[in-house]
């Protein structure tokens, strides 16, 4: 009594299908596939490596000059002693 029966596999998928849905489905056996495979990596104590994405490897671009001409430049702003009048005798 197993699921080496072919049957028994069918039974089980309709079962799951009546229950869970055909839209959850795939999301459930991802996160279980993710689960274990994490599980497998923890047992064998290997870490994997971070791959760079194209996105990381690229350096930032500095903006040109000619869109920093077109940019306003921010206004200064006064310090607190000079924006307060000085009372006089």
């Amino acid at each position: 009594m197993g699921l080496d029966n072919p049957i028994h596999i069918a039974f089980l998928v309709v079962i799951l299908l009546l229950v869970f849905g055909a839209k959850r489905l795939p999301e459930m056996g991802r996160s279980l596939g993710g689960g274990m495979r994490e599980f497998k990596e923890g047992l064998s104590g290997e870490e994997k490596q971070p791959t760079i994405t194209a996105a990381a490897a690229q350096p930032q671009q500095a903006v040109p000059p000619a869109a920093q001409a077109a940019a306003p430049a921010p206004a200064p702003v006064e310090s607190a002693q000079q924006a307060t009048p000085t009372p006089q005798a």
